[in-house]
């Protein structure tokens, strides 16, 4: 059975024993939090390392030209519009509203400050402390000013750079270990919470997933559409109908990544954008450019605080921004990663981790749209820089067919 399934099967029974019990579950609260400590294990070297090693490769001299910057800012740009979006549909459906979760003992709290103070408390004094007390912000900090050094220090800084591009592909793998768990640590806490609040969870879930669509959909429809007519000067439907085989790949594979080398033959061969372009643009746009998690960060960080009953200030709102802008460089475009860089948006604001339960079992669900705005919003990069640079064959592109 494919991971999402037993993702999905152990929502169900989890669903399912909840309601059948009626009544705390003290082994399966354990359970649970055991799974929360595992993702919360991860969260702070996966961060450092893929940020640090995300970063160093977007520096490259070699990159960083007129196209790089083109292409970093087309990404910031739409990456904001999909937060902004998010954030409307969640605040408009109030997805997790009445729920009124108990907040876990030894969760974060979200202190409103002002400001001021929020900047200067982003700025560690001690890493190790940060690390220790897992201030993610503190930490993605650090790893900025760290990959900075290592790019200025050229080729004695390369080792150092090897050794975390190494740590990156460990905690990735590690990730993968971890989420084979996923099942276990659902059912176990789905089951707690379902005891405890009932059938109450249910609608929420699908207002929360109603949100993911609808601010994706509008993302694609209104936000890509408008950015090939106007900033690149070109018809949007060609693009759909080059893209057409990548769509279908992200959407029934969930992954980003996974889609890479189609949407980058749909770019060459369809779309007419050259070979160079495309693979500078596509290949950094995988790493970096995750619309559709961007989306599906911010509803999920309002519905778990709505959930729990957390105000959410605007310097929350602003934390949510910098880290969902940040973490998608570190952020792989394989099926699950959504559940730990959501963990890190939940630390960095205040908001207890445990609430990632919530949307655990119909993540995959928001994945499957999240994943096909994620190579959309490549692919339109790629146009866009293609036309500017005059890389792109219009004839080609205007020409292409649903077949």
């Amino acid at each position: 059975m494919k991971p999402w399934l037993q993702i999905l099967l152990g929502l169900f029974l989890g669903l399912l024993l909840g309601i059948l019990v009626g009544k705390p579950i003290p082994l399966l609260e354990q359970v649970g939090k055991a799974f929360i400590d595992l993702l919360k294990m991860l969260v702070g070297i996966i961060v450092f390392s893929s940020l640090v090693s995300g970063i160093c490769h977007i520096h490259d001299p070699k990159k960083l030209g007129r196209i790089g910057l083109r292409t970093l800012l087309y990404y910031a740009g739409s990456t904001v519009i999909a937060i902004t979006l998010g954030l409307i549909f969640a605040y408009l459906l109030l997805p997790g509203e009445g729920l009124n979760l108990q907040v876990p003992s030894g969760a974060n709290s979200s202190a409103s400050i002002g400001i001021v103070d929020f900047i200067f408390s982003v700025i560690p004094s001690n890493p190790v402390a940060a690390f220790a007390e897992g201030n993610i912000l503190q930490i993605i900090v650090f790893g900025i000013f760290f990959a900075f050094a290592i790019t200025v220090t050229g080729e004695k800084g390369k080792p150092v750079l090897t050794f975390f591009e190494s740590v990156c592909e460990v905690m990735f793998s590690l990730t993968h270990t971890v989420m084979k768990l996923a099942p276990i640590g659902v059912f176990a806490l789905i089951a707690s919470s379902v005891s405890s609040i009932g059938l109450k969870v249910v609608l929420p879930l699908f207002k929360f997933l109603l949100c993911n669509y609808i601010a994706c959909i509008l993302q694609i429809g209104i936000v890509f559409t408008l950015s090939l007519k106007l900033l690149a000067g070109v018809k949007a439907i060609p693009f759909f109908k080059g893209m057409k085989d990548a769509i279908v790949l992200a959407f029934s594979t969930n992954s980003s990544s996974a889609t890479l080398p189609v949407s980058l033959e749909c770019a060459r061969d369809h779309l007419g954008v050259s070979g160079d372009i495309a693979g500078f643009v596509l290949s950094l746009g995988s790493t970096i450019n995750m619309n559709g998690a961007a989306v599906g960060q911010a509803v999920a960080a309002v519905f778990i605080s709505q959930a729990y009953g957390i105000e959410v200030s605007w310097v929350n709102i602003l934390v949510l921004y910098v880290t969902a802008l940040i973490s998608a460089v570190g952020a792989a475009g394989i099926p699950g990663t959504g559940i730990i860089m959501l963990s890190v948006v939940l630390s960095a604001m205040g908001l207890p981790i445990e609430g990632i339960a919530l949307v655990a079992g119909v993540d995959r669900i928001r994945e499957m749209m999240s994943a096909v705005v994620n190579i959309l919003g490549d692919g339109v990069a790629a146009v866009y820089v293609a036309k500017k640079e005059n890389q792109l064959n219009t004839k080609k592109y205007h020409e292409v067919t649903w077949l």
